[in-house]
């Protein structure tokens, strides 16, 4: 607010431009309105008046004496409104007894607001100069009002603006602040999805093994006991270094690294999840063949990798029946390696395969045997692919089995 009216001085001294070329008419008329506390500059011709007013514009009026010579008040006033900020200041012309309409006239067309007759009564002249005197102080309040109007209504524009600010500036806040608790309830949907899937059948294996050896100690063979002791044994400290990863991973989700590719050799980072499983294949008399070229390395998220691996080929176990196989073949196509897990399973439908792939919030899957599971783990693969840059298809058939096929970038 100050910062305008710094810039627009409002000034309520009367200043008063006498122009005669006279210096007694001059004298006269400053004795005459001295007693009201005017301000005064005297020109004794019209070119002194406009060199005054080439210096200072803020007078409040001028009395100018029409016949001059050289220069006349006619062509002195035409001259003074030829400047824009000059325009405002009335005139009144001082002039003879012998004056004629038409001379008045042309007073009025060069910018005249009134006249007065000489010799000039001092009475007529303080009421006329008193008159627009008053004018000029009502103006300039007007001005005062008119400038603290404009502060008022710049601070109540910045003010709106500011609050404008401070309002987009919180919804942004709140904006990231939900964006990052759904990321947050997402991670914590997906950290709950890997424990259910791809740490409840190692722990499956791992009882059962437990069971049977409890169960049937007395009478098992020494070699059988060792057997079920080794599978305890490794199923135990592969879940363990799950468990690790899983927590290594899990911290991941509050942090900006949410994944964290690093080069993997594919046909020993399929092995290494094949193992954890390889107790399920067993119970049913299932084969598992590791059958991807040894030359194939990708660059992926260790973790990620093996839960999209785990889960196809647990649900691969789950739909195939007793004695059948699961394969795990690898192709390189273009940048990508793509790697299937194929099945002699019961296979399933047209209908059964858009679901499982096309509509992200199916939550049950299941084969033409009725098994059902949750569906979590199958999300779970479609967007650890995608975070890869990959694809997921499958071709099925019934009665032939099923082949997942997802791709995953190559390291270069």
């Amino acid at each position: 607010m100050g910062n305008l009216r710094d810039k627009r001085v409002v000034s309520d001294t009367i200043k008063i431009l006498l122009v005669d070329d006279r210096e007694d008419n001059l004298m006269s008329m400053e004795i005459v309105l001295e007693k009201q506390g005017y301000s005064f500059a005297k020109a004794t011709s019209g070119i002194e008046a406009l060199k005054i007013l080439l210096k200072e514009d803020d007078f409040s009026l001028i009395l100018l004496d029409v016949k001059m010579p050289i220069m006349d008040g006619y062509e002195t006033a035409e001259l003074i409104y030829q400047r824009e900020k000059l325009k405002n200041i009335p005139i009144i012309f001082i002039t003879g007894q012998d004056y004629e309409e038409t001379a008045v006239f042309k007073g009025y067309q060069a910018g005249a607001v009134d006249y007065i007759r000489k010799p000039f009564n001092p009475q007529i002249l303080r009421s006329k100069v008193a008159v627009f005197a008053e004018l000029y102080k009502k103006n300039q309040l007007l001005k005062k009002q008119e400038d603290k109007l404009k502060a008022i209504n710049e601070d109540l524009v910045k003010l709106n603006q500011d609050l404008e600010n401070r309002v987009r500036e919180r919804t942004l806040e709140l904006e990231n602040l939900n964006h990052e608790l759904r990321g947050l309830n997402i991670a914590k949907d997906k950290i709950l999805s890997v424990i259910s899937h791809d740490l409840r059948n190692p722990f499956t294996a791992l009882l059962a093994s437990s069971e049977k050896l409890n169960r049937d100690f007395e009478r098992l063979e020494p070699r059988e006991i060792k057997n079920f002791s080794n599978i305890i044994y490794r199923t135990s400290n592969r879940i363990l270094g799950q468990l690790n990863d899983l927590v290594e991973w899990a911290k991941q989700q509050n942090e900006k690294s949410r994944f964290s590719p690093t080069k993997i050799h594919l046909v020993e980072g399929l092995k290494e999840s094949l193992e954890l499983l390889k107790s399920n294949a067993i119970q049913k008399g299932i084969r598992l063949e590791n059958n991807v070229p040894s030359n194939i390395f990708v660059k992926a998220d260790a973790l990620m990798l093996r839960s999209i691996l785990q889960n196809i080929v647990t649900n691969a176990i789950k739909f195939t029946p007793e004695g059948g196989s699961v394969r795990l073949k690898a192709d390189e196509v273009e940048a990508m390696a793509e790697i299937c897990v194929e099945d002699t399973g019961v296979g399933m439908s047209e209908e059964m395969k858009s679901k499982l792939l096309l509509e992200p919030g199916s939550h049950s899957v299941s084969g033409t045997n009725n098994e059902q599971g949750s569906g979590l783990g199958l999300i779970l693969v479609r967007d650890f692919v995608a975070q890869h840059g990959g694809v997921i298809k499958v071709e099925s058939e019934i009665g032939k089995g099923t082949c997942f096929k997802f791709t995953i970038p190559l390291y270069n």
